[in-house]
């Protein structure tokens, strides 16, 4: 086989890809604090899970690892605010809390 042979059978390179996992993630991360709040995060965290996997496999190909970390930051912070929103309304459903202060002109007086 002769090196002009050798040389048609490599495939073009094109050189490095941003990781479509990547994007996904840091858009649902994004998108959970104003669109779809808990579903964006498990989302963002999912994506940015896999994309970190697809990355460290590929050898160099694949770019977005700054993308995929900070999708799943923001996927671990919103689920982290949910919890805490959700412990605040139980227990001031419950009466166990009160009213923070932000809330008291949409509550209801009876005197």
């Amino acid at each position: 086989m002769s090196y002009q042979n050798q040389q048609q059978n490599i495939p073009p390179s094109y050189g490095q890809q941003t990781s479509s996992l990547a994007v996904i993630s840091l858009i649902s991360g994004i998108a959970s604090f104003f669109i779809i709040p808990l579903l964006g995060a498990i989302a963002a965290i999912i994506t940015g899970n896999m994309a970190k996997k697809e990355i460290n496999n590929s050898g160099g190909r694949v770019s977005g690892l700054g993308m995929a970390k900070w999708g799943m930051i923001l996927g671990w912070v919103n689920i982290g605010l949910s919890a805490v929103g959700l412990c605040i309304l139980i227990l001031s459903i419950l009466g166990v809390a009160t009213i923070p202060f932000c809330f008291i002109p949409f509550a209801e007086f009876n005197y």
